[in-house]
This record gives C-alpha cells, sequence and structure tokens, in this order.
C-alpha cells in the first residue's frame, strides 16, 4: 500500500467518524427539543382546563340565585370575582415553570452489544470449554505421599567419648543433608535416574493425543522432562524439623508408588555417598595430621639428640645437680679442714708443720670451690663455653618441644582410630516416618478449583479490556 492511498483511507476514516459524531449530537438536540414542546404544550392544557372550570362555576352560580334585584349587584361581584379570577389565572400563569425534562429511556446501543458479545467470547465461552475439558478429557491422576528425614548417630564409640573428636569428625548436621535431599529430588540427577529406573517418558507419554494439557509429549529431551517432573512431584522441606514431604502423581495408582519408592532409594543412596565422603575425607584428614605429628616428634627429637651430642650432657639438669654436689662436699670438707685447723692451734703452736699443711689444704679447697662456681656460672671449654643457665633454657625448649610433637601424635593416633571405627559403621541414614501410600481415589486433578481459577483470571482480563477500551473512548 502507497503512502497516499493510506492516508487517504485514514482522512476518510476521521471524515466518517466526525459525521457519525455530528448525526449523533443532532439527534440528542432533536430528543431534547421535542421533550420540551410537550412539556410546554401539557402546561397550556392545564391553563385551558382551569380556566374553563371557573367560567363553568361562574355560571351555575348566577342561574341558581332567583332575586332580580340583586342581579347588577351579582353582575358586578361577578364582574368582581371575574376580575379576581382573571387575576388569578394571570399570578397562576406568572407561577408556572418550566422544569428541564428527563432524560430519555435508556436504550441498548451498539457498544453495549459489543462489550455483551466480548464478555461471552472471553469469558463464558473459554470457561466452558475449560469446563468440557476437564470433565470430559482430562485423565484421572493418582497422588502417593511420602516423608522421611535425615537422621544423625547420637551414640559415639568409647574412644570419642574420652577423647572429644566426634565433633570434629562430623562434617555436617542432619538439617543440611536433608536441605543437600530437597534439592537433589528437583535435580536433574534425580529425573535421570528415575528415568532409568521407572520410565517416566513411557508412563506419562501415554495419554498424549487424548490429554495433552497433563501429559508430556514422546521423545523429550531431558530437559524437558525435568520441567515436566516439577508437575508430577511436589517436594516440601520444613528446615526447622528437618522433614522433606513429596507427593507423587500419576496415571496409575501402582505407578505412583513404584516412583515414590525409587526416589526414597536414590535419597537414601545419597546418603550414603554423603557418609562415604565424609568418612573418607575423616580417615584421609587424620592420616594426614598423624604424618605431620610424626614428622614433628622426629624433629623434637633429633635435636635434642644434637643437643646432646654437642655438650655432650644427656641432662643438664643432672649434671648440674651434679657438680653442685661436688660443691656442696666441698663446703664440707673445707669446714671440716676448718674445724681440724683451730683444733691443731689449740694444742701446737704456730711453726707446727702440720698447721701449714692444714691451711695449704684450706686454701686449696677454697680455690677448688671458686673454680666449681665458675664452672657453673660462666661455663667451661668442654661444653663449647656455654653457661648452664643458657643450656637449661635451650634444653628445656627441646624438652618441652619434644612434649607437644608427643601429645600431637597421640592426638592424631586417636583421631586416626576414630575415623577407622566410624568408617566401620553409618553415622547418617534415612529414616523414612511415611512409606509412600497407595491411592484408592483420584484426587487430581483438581477440576473445580481449576475452573474457578481460569474463570477468574479470564473475568478479570475481560474487565481490564473494557476498561481501556472506555478510557480510549471518553479520551476521543
Amino acid at each position: 500500500m502507497s503512502p497516499i492511498t493510506f492516508a487517504s483511507g485514514v482522512a476518510r476514516r476521521r471524515s466518517l467518524s466526525d459525521e457519525e459524531r455530528e448525526e449523533r449530537r443532532s439527534a440528542r438536540r432533536a430528543e431534547r427539543d421535542i421533550g420540551r414542546e410537550e412539556d410546554a404544550n401539557d402546561a397550556r392544557e392545564e391553563r385551558r382546563a382551569a380556566r374553563r372550570a371557573e367560567r363553568e362555576s361562574e355560571r351555575a352560580d348566577n342561574a341558581d340565585d332567583p332575586d332580580g334585584e340583586t342581579d347588577g349587584k351579582r353582575k358586578k361581584g361577578g364582574k368582581k370575582k371575574g376580575n379576581r379570577a382573571g387575576k388569578k389565572g394571570k399570578a397562576d400563569d406568572a407561577r408556572v415553570v418550566e422544569v428541564a425534562p428527563m432524560g430519555a429511556p435508556a436504550r441498548m446501543r451498539r457498544r453495549h452489544w459489543g462489550v455483551l458479545l466480548s464478555f461471552v467470547m472471553i469469558v463464558l465461552v473459554p470457561t466452558a470449554l475449560v469446563g468440557a475439558y476437564l470433565w470430559t478429557t482430562a485423565r484421572d491422576q493418582y497422588a502417593s505421599t511420602a516423608g522421611f528425614t535425615v537422621r544423625q548417630e547420637e551414640g559415639g564409640a568409647a574412644t570419642e567419648l574420652l577423647t572429644g573428636f566426634a565433633a570434629q569428625l562430623s562434617s555436617g548436621s542432619a538439617g543440611s543433608d536433608a536441605g543437600i535431599l530437597y534439592e537433589y529430588i528437583q535435580s536433574q540427577a534425580m529425573v535421570m535416574a528415575i528415568e532409568a529406573e521407572v520410565g517416566l517418558t513411557e508412563h506419562y507419554s501415554q495419554y498424549w493425543a487424548d490429554d495433552p494439557v497433563f501429559s508430556i509429549w514422546p521423545d523429550p529431551t531431558i530437559e524437558e522432562l525435568l520441567w515436566f517432573w516439577s508437575r508430577i512431584v511436589r517436594v516440601s522441606y520444613d528446615q526447622t524439623s528437618g522433614q522433606v514431604e513429596l507427593r507423587v502423581l500419576a496415571f496409575d495408582p501402582d505407578k505412583a508408588v513404584e516412583i515414590g519408592q525409587a526416589i526414597l532409594r536414590e535419597s537414601q543412596s545419597l546418603v550414603n555417598d554423603l557418609n562415604a565422603t565424609a568418612r573418607e575425607d575423616a580417615s584421609r584428614f587424620a592420616r594426614q595430621d598423624l604424618d605431620e605429628a610424626l614428622a614433628r616428634l622426629k624433629e623434637a627429637r633429633e635435636a635434642l639428640t644434637l643437643f646432646r651430642t654437642r655438650t655432650q650432657i644427656v641432662d643438664p639438669e643432672t649434671d648440674l645437680a651434679g657438680r653442685m654436689a661436688v660443691v656442696n662436699t666441698l663446703q664440707a670438707q673445707l669446714a671440716q679442714a676448718l674445724v681440724d685447723l683451730d683444733i691443731l692451734r689449740d694444742r701446737t703452736s704456730a711453726s707446727d708443720p702440720r698447721v701449714e699443711q692444714s691451711e695449704r689444704q684450706i686454701a686449696v679447697i677454697r680455690e677448688r670451690i671458686a673454680a666449681e662456681r665458675a664452672a657453673v656460672a660462666a661455663g667451661q671449654d668442654d661444653i663449647d663455653g656455654d653457661d648452664y643457665p643458657t643450656l637449661l633454657a635451650e634444653y628445656e625448649g627441646l624438652v618441652v618441644d619434644r612434649e607437644f610433637a608427643e601429645e600431637s601424635y597421640r592426638a592424631a593416633l586417636s583421631a586416626l582410630d576414630i575415623s577407622r571405627t566410624n568408617a566401620s559403621r553409618q553415622t547418617r541414614y534415612l529414616a523414612t516416618y511415611i512409606s509412600p501410600t497407595r491411592p484408592q481415589s483420584p484426587e487430581y486433578p483438581r477440576r473445580g478449583v481449576l475452573l474457578a481459577l481460569s474463570a477468574m483470571f479470564l473475568i478479570l482480563g475481560w474487565s481490564i479490556l473494557v476498561l481501556i477500551y472506555y478510557s480510549v473512548r471518553d479520551s476521543r
């Protein structure tokens, strides 16, 4: 279509719409004028009827009076009455108020018929089609319900109670495992496993020709089957209690039970895999900790051996105690020599050679005590010049490292024993508190609910369209 032809068509439609509006306005004016004329005619007729009634009443009064003397008076009175009646009629004429005529009676117009027809086509007909499909074509579906949770073994081995490592080796709580199962049931891996075990496509596509709404088409992809899985398996998860409930819909009650049991088996397999993974991780970490503790213990013992080789002292504390024992012995000998010297001086003279010998012995003992104390405080050449305080500090540090390494090794060894104990039993398991139920009557599809929802949404959509139409019409 050329632009000139399109523009001429638009102008023609606009001219036609303007002519229609002018015709409608002129028709409305004509109706108003006709109503006003009819009201004015009715008012004139009422005034004329009132005047005729007054004249007839005057004539009746004149005919009933037999006295002729009073004719003049009556005439005068009649004239006065006539004047008064005339004035009254004029007053009545002056008091007449014309009221605007009432609106014309409502009648169905073309737009009203269009709205009614749209309600029939948009609301009634689709609702009737939905109801006919639900009650005549849709296949009955049976619902099987199951409920389970993940429990963790509360009791432990005696080694766990003694060492307290059970909490450290736990890889997660039962609540988090239930959350993992909730996501796994809705995953593609679960759909593939159930498809391989049960055959979802074969069962749910058998009524595709008759009931395409509640069935799946033949040969769907895994993504399409996952989309349909959310329609036939409905899962709910309570994070507080860790309980998982599922409802399976199928065209056959036995098939619904079979699918529910397959879901439970796959969930149990996942829990077993989680247990195996947790045990493997715990064992691997325990072995790594044990290897590290063993290497640390070897290093601590080698360092202590090197210290003993370098200082030629097995235990500095014992060696120091021995040296202090020598000093104590020398001090005892010195005290005894001093006593002997005093006794000797009392018995002999100062020129006695025994006195000189005793004094020389005392001097030697004192030099020996000083030498021993100097060796303890300042060290000796045979121990690399290190004094005993330094040797004791180094030795105590090495001993502390060795004791810590030994404790770490014992703890790692206990952890490895616990991991081996846990590996021999199942710490987490699937606890089914509702086994898959076998339905006896179909509960789905819920035809009344689906029909009511369809009607509600259709009415809502139709109302929106009507409001849009009138808003566009009033804005012109």
